[in-house]
């Protein structure tokens, strides 16, 4: 008998004897799945606990309202929905082996709960998921903190921990050790390549059209990948698919507009339905400055924005969905014979939910494109000018496929990326680079939940493949999550990451209000090789920029009310690409005997971030106390072959201590007042000192330029890198609320309050030629009226 000839059927019959098994098991087990929406507007109401009384057999709701159930013993069980917003249902249903039985249902918001459903609801996410380095956000959250205007993201993401704010103008959000354009920012699936205002209160987003936020700040799973730090993804609402309903608000900041309802109403038992959502919001703060906030600026405050999102769905009956977005939005800065600033970003996308009947499988999909574009002009040098831009196209499925309480998640995903920078200024001719790339991925992640729920383990593996640059990332992932007892949780995760977009700003600039972009620079514009943090030599193989995490906590349920987190982190940056600050000569044959460190457009440093969070939450009826404590240590190496000497510099960036403390209190009978306060505290930033001054001359290329008789600029010479720190910073937030309901459906809200309420004098920078002290803005009182029908 020839073994190696049987060997393929032996194979093939294992594989088929397998599958019929499963399919056997299967067979004699049943399965009921669904979704839950809110009865008043028809949206999804996600982070339900679904589950039969009595058992563990359940499952979780998720953004899409979506539920599945599998592997139940046929019988007659009692069904159990249970959320913390909405009122229980139950339902009897029997279940027959074979059978997937499709459900809807709409929940009334109220107060209806067991007091044992209500400990289930609340504590089915904590111990079912493995909530790693991660915070769930909702617009309720947000509203508790003091807000200038309308409650927004941008001030809430500030007193996440791990997270470093950099300034009110022009600030950006560090997380976790990683730069901006480290952290990917997903809008339903679509990618946003900057989410902040120039004025660093306000972000792109409206806090009334959005559902859920998801702020992954290290160790993320390999559904998201081409980041090497963090993942922001938000998602929005549907839009009421009841009735025709909005808000309209207006403050001393800016005004703002919600439109939302049905083209095809909701009928609970209907055929589908069809919705839209439209939200606009601007700032007229350069104009109302003038007159309420003349001491902060006798010009006024030169930060203008409008933002425009719209959004049409259409919902099948069987919770099958596909929807339709597109955005514009604009900022500028203005200061007056220093600096203009600009950006646009507009983008356009469709994402969809699809539910296969006889199926426990749920695609989903999305296919968007998105274009974001900066400018800078110095009006007093017409040639001193920056332009930057970067499109995107990304398109992917995802496949998931219940199992129990377990799941299995799948998919794939192709971006095409193009970037164009362009540089001119009075010593350097023009400058253009522009690249065009294209990457595609594959992940594929399952979810183990053991049957007592003690244990779960989330295995994932992300393959990325950089086509232009013909470059493959396999990228192992994995994170976990033990339950000791139902109060006391052990947390943590790893894995590997990388991305080749770049900020086309060196990331040691301390004021910079200019972010561009480059992607997957060149191989020629980079050194071919460099030092390591040990001074290593290592070889530059392409311009991919990696990294690795490792992150750990702990869970502690102290009391029924009071929540402590404690998580530990590293990330390190292996490879990162930043701009050449030391570079002296161009990159051309007559120079090929310099050194790459003073000839390469490029370098390649080393990255470490380190440290630990501290959250404390207490939250009953009418009190929220939040207090928050991140304590991080970033370092940067960069390797100079040309001397061998290794430089270690902590980025502008690099907070040690951060402090928030938010607290929030509703009063009244009717729970219609509401007063909200925040402190934060920041230990002192790096920067760079001042070592001397010289008469800078611009020869304009001409060797017979007679300088002796030319009038030379001020230039500076910087002392060590970063080596000495600006003062600390603080600041009080307050902030107040009145609701009024004039009818059921028609509220009007009173907001006010202030923000830098004792006036504190942070610094924002130091002019090194005047030594005039630039502070962070100063006490800004505000007040918003707003009409929701």
């Amino acid at each position: 008998m020839n073994l190696s000839k049987s060997q393929p059927y032996s194979r093939f019959a294992f594989v088929a004897a397998f599958t019929f098994l499963l399919q056997l098991v299967f067979a004699q087990t049943g399965s009921v799945r669904g979704f839950v929406y809110n009865k008043s507007d028809g949206e999804a109401v996600p982070f339900s606990n679904v589950y039969f009384k009595g058992t563990t057999i359940g499952a979780n709701t998720d953004l899409n309202g979506f539920f599945s159930i599998t592997k139940v013993p046929p019988g007659k069980y009692t069904l159990l929905i249970t959320n913390l917003d909405f009122d229980t249902i139950t339902e009897d249903i029997t279940i027959t082996a074979g059978e997937i039985l499709s459900k809807k249902y709409y929940c009334t918001k109220g107060g209806i709960k067991l007091k044992e459903v209500e400990i289930s609801a609340e504590k089915a996410e904590k111990i079912e998921n493995t909530t790693v380095a991660v915070q769930k956000i909702d617009p309720t959250i947000i509203a508790k903190l003091p807000s200038v205007g309308e409650p927004d993201l941008a001030q809430y993401l500030q007193v996440l921990p791990g997270v470093v704010f950099t300034g009110d103008q022009g600030g950006q959000l560090y997380i976790r050790g990683g730069l901006p354009v480290q952290n990917k920012v997903l809008m339903d699936g679509m990618q946003i390549y900057n989410p902040f205002h120039s004025i660093g209160l306000f972000s792109v987003f409206d806090n009334d059209i959005m559902k859920n936020a998801d702020v992954y700040s290290a160790g993320f799973n390999a559904e998201y990948g081409g980041r090497t730090s963090s993942v922001m993804d938000i998602t929005t609402r549907d839009g009421n698919k009841k009735r025709l309903s909005g808000k309209v608000a207006a403050s001393t900041f800016a005004a703002k507009m919600v439109l939302e309802g049905p083209f095809v109403k909701l009928k609970e038992d209907g055929k589908g339905s069809a919705s839209f959502i439209v939200s606009a919001k601007h700032s007229y703060l350069p104009q109302t400055s003038k007159s309420l906030y003349r001491y902060a600026n006798k010009d006024g405050l030169p930060f203008y924005f409008t933002d425009i999102y719209g959004k049409a769905s259409i919902n099948a009956t069987n919770g099958s969905k596909i929807s339709v977005f597109g955005f514009n939005f604009n900022d500028k800065v203005d200061y007056p014979d220093i600096a203009t600033y600009n950006w646009t970003s507009t983008g356009a996308g469709s994402n969809f939910v699809l539910i296969p009947s006889g199926s426990n499988l749920l695609i989903e999909g999305v296919f968007a494109f998105s274009n974001y574009n900066i400018g800078y002009q110095n009006p007093k040098i017409e040639t001193d000018s920056k332009k930057s831009g970067v499109s995107g196209f990304n398109g992917g499925f995802n496949f998931i496929r219940f199992v129990g309480r377990s799941e299995v998640k799948f998919g794939f995903e192709g971006i095409i990326t193009n970037t164009t920078y362009q540089l001119q200024n009075p010593f350097f001719t023009k400058v253009t680079a522009e690249r065009s790339t294209t990457d595609i991925s594959g992940y594929v992640k399952y979810k183990y939940v053991d049957q007592k729920k003690r244990f779960i383990f989330e295995p994932g593996f992300r393959l990325m493949y950089y086509a232009s640059l013909n470059v493959f990332s396999p990228e192992p992932r994995a994170s976990l999550k033990i339950n000791f007892t139902p109060k006391i949780r052990f947390k943590g995760a790893a894995g590997l990451y990388s991305q080749t977009l770049m900020s086309a700003s060196s990331d040691r600039d301390v004021v910079n209000l200019f972010y561009g972009f480059i992607n997957a620079p060149e191989n020629q514009q980079m050194p071919s090789t460099y030092l390591d943090k040990d001074g290593k030599t290592q070889k530059v193989n392409s311009s991919v920029q990696r990294a690795n995490h490792v992150v750990a906590g702990f869970e502690f349920d102290i009391m029924k009310y009071i929540d402590l987190n404690i998580e530990v982190y590293q990330k390190n940056f292996n490879q990162v690409i930043n701009t050449n600050r030391d570079k002296l000569f161009d990159d051309t044959p007559e120079n090929a005997s310099k050194p790459d460190a003073l000839k390469k457009d490029y370098v390649v440093e080393q990255g470490r971030a380190r440290g630990f969070d501290v959250v404390l939450k207490f939250e009953y009826k009418r009190f929220y106390l939040w207090s928050v404590y991140s304590l991080t240590l970033n370092d940067r190496w960069q390797g100079n072959t040309a001397t061998g000497a290794i430089l270690n510099y902590p980025p502008n960036f690099d907070r040690r201590h951060n402090v928030n403390l938010v607290g929030s209190y509703t009063f009244g009978k009717k729970r219609n007042f509401e007063v909200n306060v925040r402190w934060n505290y920041g230990s002192p930033f790096p920067t760079t000192p001042t070592q001397g001054y010289y008469p800078a001359i611009n020869f304009n290329n001409n060797l017979n330029y007679n300088y002796t008789t030319s009038n030379a600029e001020l230039g500076y010479l910087p002392g060590d890198l970063n080596s000495v720190r600006l003062p600390d910073y603080h600041r009080l937030d307050i902030g107040f609320k009145y609701r009024y309901n004039w009818t059921e459906k028609v509220i009007l809200e009173i907001s006010g309050g202030a923000t830098n309420a004792y006036n504190r004098e942070n610094i924002f920078y130091v002019n090194r030629f005047t030594f005039e002290r630039i502070n962070q803005l100063p006490i800004l009182p505000n007040l918003n009226l707003s009409l929701s029908f």
